[in-house]
């Protein structure tokens, strides 16, 4: 059984895209862990590279005058005329706990969210394997038909997503400081570049 379990983790550690043997913390030692936090930074650096861009557009779209629309970290509070915040939560909670759940189940048992009563459209959303649903709607263009064989785009993807969770990090901290969105930031520095910098914010904010 040990033998096994090493010959897991050996092959997990070293065929995962992206892993360049950074791990102070050692979560990578337990090869039943690991795979599940492959899994939870797959949809971590997923959720990240949609909001930075989600961030960007609608803050370009803000300074640029084309929409008015709140900047991203009061987003939350505008008051929808289709609906109020309760029902919003609600609806949201449902449809995200569905997915989750099925992310889960598909997890622990690989394919078998293939087929279902929901509708009859799981197949559309066909898994590759854990962590890369495929079908028409997931991978329209086909790039990855064969996951098992595209370890080029699983590399670029968690590169992309790893510096989309650094570039949230750093959103997060500029909002705190700065109380205005990226791109004004951005604005504010281009007109200045000598003297509007991060050094001269930081100081400033402390002052």
């Amino acid at each position: 059984m040990e033998g096994s379990l090493f010959e897991l983790y050996f092959v997990l550690q070293f065929s995962l895209p992206g892993d360049f043997g950074f791990d102070p913390l050692g979560l990578g030692e337990d090869p039943e862990s690991l795979k599940w936090y492959v899994q939870a930074e797959l949809v971590h650096a997923r959720f990240a590279m949609l909001g930075v861009a989600g961030i960007l557009l609608t803050d370009l779209l803000r300074v640029t005058g084309i929409s008015n629309i709140p900047v991203w970290y009061e987003a939350g509070a505008v008051k929808f005329k289709f609906a109020n915040t309760e029902t919003l939560f609600i609806v949201q909670l449902i449809l995200m706990g569905f997915v989750e759940t099925k992310r889960y189940m598909d997890f622990v048992s690989p394919g078998s969210q293939a087929e279902g009563p929901f509708f009859g459209i799981e197949a559309a959303f066909e898994g590759l394997e854990p962590g890369y649903p495929g079908g028409p709607l997931l991978n329209p263009l086909g790039l990855a038909k064969d996951i098992t064989k595209s370890r080029d785009w699983k590399l670029k993807e968690i590169k992309n997503g790893r510096l989309a969770m650094v570039a949230m990090l750093g959103i997060f901290v500029q909002a705190s400081v700065t109380h205005v969105g990226p791109i004004d930031n951005l604005v504010e520095h281009l007109s200045n570049p000598w003297h509007k910098t991060i050094v001269q914010t930081l100081a400033n904010s402390g002052s």
